[in-house]
């Protein structure tokens, strides 16, 4: 799909918000070129990346939600923390989290790396891995400075592809 092609489907929709999103959408050649373009174009826009490429040249009125990978992932070598130093309060980091293992761990590198200060942290519980009460009563045994986070998409349309 060429960018005119998205922008056009974009433009069909009455919203002002877009997330772009999806796999890894910085993988994608002209990622940086469609951000800028719906940036340009007045909408508010997020990207929601895995952490595992490089945000540094990404358009800065770019919402960015960076996620952490956690060691039940199996992908917790991706993650790319000088990252951490391209967020500003605008941005967000997210631990989707598998196990109390996962908790202990966000936990660990949330406090480590001051992330609360650098801009708003998510968790958020693995759908059919980890009980959101569970992962609620801890943070609040924990005061934590998180934010708590269903992944919504899951429960609306489970893993349904394109949604």
């Amino acid at each position: 799909m060429t960018l005119m092609a998205i922008m056009d489907e974009i433009k069909r929709y009455p919203t002002r918000y877009v997330t772009v999103t999806g796999g890894e959408p910085l993988a994608q050649k002209q990622c940086l070129t469609l951000l800028r373009s719906l940036c340009d174009a007045g909408y508010q826009v997020s990207l929601e990346t895995s952490g595992a490429l490089d945000v540094s040249a990404v358009d800065q009125r770019v919402m960015k939600i960076l996620d952490v990978k956690t060691p039940a992932s199996g992908e917790e070598e991706k993650n790319l923390w000088s990252n951490l130093d391209c967020l500003n309060a605008q941005d967000e980091i997210k631990f989707v989290l598998c196990d109390e293992a996962d908790y202990l761990w966000g936990k660990k590198i949330l406090l480590e790396k001051s992330l609360a200060a650098r801009c708003e942290v998510l968790f958020s519980p693995a759908q059919g891995q980890l009980s959101p009460t569970v992962l609620a009563d801890w943070i609040l045994r924990d005061r934590l400075p998180v934010r708590m986070q269903l992944q919504l998409h899951k429960i609306l349309w489970g893993n349904e592809a394109g949604r």
